[in-house]
């Protein structure tokens, strides 16, 4: 029943992004794009729980974890990390300030490119996923270290025993599971779309309408991230498999939306409204 629900809500999302525009754009009389402002519709779609990927053999490290966790939540701490970063409210809790220079290192694999969870500033990596990393090794004793890499490579450096968790604004999904365990959820991400201001898609119905009219309509998504599998398994099944592209960051896809080349964006809700502000200046 479980993976019959999910696959209904899949197809809803789908069809909700294949109605993101024509992929050649809206143009002024003289042919040139008429605006690259972007927004989110309204409408969400997958809601689900991110949790910190560990590997299965790495039992008594899960339940550690899940500890630390249950201490996060309980005392306010992990709300407050929250607030920080997505409310702008609040103060950011001390980490790994008294860690011992030649404690036993954690590592985390992680992809810096999905704020407000990871993101890249000067030399350090910020946000709610490296915070909350660094307070659970601080409960552990241990010193944090974190690995970049693309977020394809996060799963294997876990089996392969590179990284120690995995914290990427991950969801749980039954593929994943087949791969590695996860932690108890610490937040929860829904996945939006993102359009151009002008687009004039503003429900499902004018998704679907487009679709029955023929039009070619292409989606973008971060590679393997719970967007790209909802929308690809989806349009497997559906017959649209030439309507889904893949881009290594979720940056690339929303440079790709703004210069036309497809017409929406399929992204957790919190980077999805970091970049429709930095687009929008």
């Amino acid at each position: 029943m479980k993976k019959f629900i999910a696959l209904m809500l899949a197809m809803v999302m789908v069809f909700a992004l294949c109605a993101c525009g024509n992929n050649t754009g809206n143009k002024d009389k003289d042919g040139d794009q008429a605006s690259t402002k972007l927004k989110i519709l309204d409408s969400e779609y997958v809601t689900e729980d991110y949790a910190i990927g560990i590997a299965k053999e790495n039992t008594a490290l899960l339940d550690k974890v899940n500890a630390a966790l249950k201490e996060l939540k309980d005392d306010g701490t992990l709300k407050a990390v929250t607030d920080y970063f997505i409310a702008g409210t609040g103060t950011l809790p001390e980490v790994q300030k008294n860690v011992a220079a030649d404690a036993e290192e954690l590592v985390m694999a992680t992809n810096a490119t999905f704020p407000p969870y990871e993101s890249v500033d000067g030399d350090k990596i910020v946000g709610i996923d490296p915070t909350v990393a660094g307070l659970i090794a601080d409960k552990l004793g241990m010193k944090l270290v974190i690995n970049d890499m693309e977020f394809d490579a996060i799963i294997p450096a876990l089996t392969s025993g590179k990284a120690d968790i995995a914290m990427a604004g991950m969801t749980v999904t039954e593929e994943r599971l087949q791969s590695i365990n996860f932690s108890d959820s610490y937040a929860t991400g829904v996945q939006v779309i993102i359009v151009k201001e002008d687009s004039d898609i503003s429900s499902a119905d004018d998704i679907v309408a487009k679709i029955e009219n023929g039009e070619n309509i292409q989606i973008g998504c971060q590679i393997v991230t719970t967007g790209y599998i909802y929308a690809s398994d989806t349009i497997e099944n559906g017959g649209f498999e030439d309507h889904v592209q893949a881009f290594p960051k979720g940056a690339d896809a929303i440079a790709a939306l703004t210069s036309g080349k497809i017409d929406c964006v399929i992204i957790d809700n919190e980077p999805a409204k970091a970049f429709v502000e930095a687009n929008n200046g």
